[in-house]
């Protein structure tokens, strides 16, 4: 019986693997995660064959298993905040937070001006992300609202809305980078 399971086991991941991966890759840019997800994925399948269950449609089954694999990971996954994330600095000489560009709204000695700059020009670069980026963003970050939340609000899924954040975390990376290195350029 144990030969006959394992047998069935070897033909199943050698027929599925290639067609699972591609599937998972898609869904998961790290490629290092979504050969976990995979791995994941046949020890459950070689679990429930020990347990002596029965699989209708294997294919069918294997895909839903690795897509309820996929959702795990992404809710294991610490959410990136754009005011933790790091930007490099000019000098090279390590990160560089928003919160260390941004001037310091309690300080007398922060000049109006470079202030009101800074924030228009942040805002700017908010303002030119494609709408449905800006939504995700503001409300996740400004809002704090949880990405669970504005699922429910929308009826987009969780997965679609962490894709959205990180790309408007990405191109505002991109435009507060400049502007830092214009300041420090001054």
């Amino acid at each position: 019986m144990a030969a006959e399971q394992n047998e069935r086991i070897q033909r199943t991941v050698e027929k599925e693997r290639k067609r699972l991966l591609n599937f998972i890759r898609k869904r998961v840019d790290n490629v290092a995660d979504a050969e976990d997800i995979l791995q994941d994925v046949f020890v459950q399948f070689t679990q429930y064959l020990r347990v002596g269950s029965d699989i209708d449609s294997l294919t069918g089954w294997l895909f839903a298993v690795a897509r309820n694999r996929i959702t795990d990971w992404f809710r294991k996954k610490k959410e990136d905040r754009f005011s933790d994330t790091a930007l490099t600095s000019a000098e090279g000489d390590g990160p560089l937070y928003l919160s260390d560009i941004l001037p310091d709204a309690g300080s007398q000695t922060d000049e109006p001006m470079l202030r009101k700059v800074m924030l228009e020009t942040i805002m700017e670069a908010v303002d030119e992300l494609p709408e449905e980026q800006r939504f995700v963003f503001l409300q996740h970050e400004v809002e704090g609202r949880s990405f669970k939340e504005l699922a429910a609000a929308t009826g987009v899924p969780v997965n679609t809305l962490l894709s959205r954040k990180r790309y408007a975390v990405l191109a505002l990376r991109e435009s507060l980078a400049s502007l830092y290195k214009e300041l420090m350029n001054d």
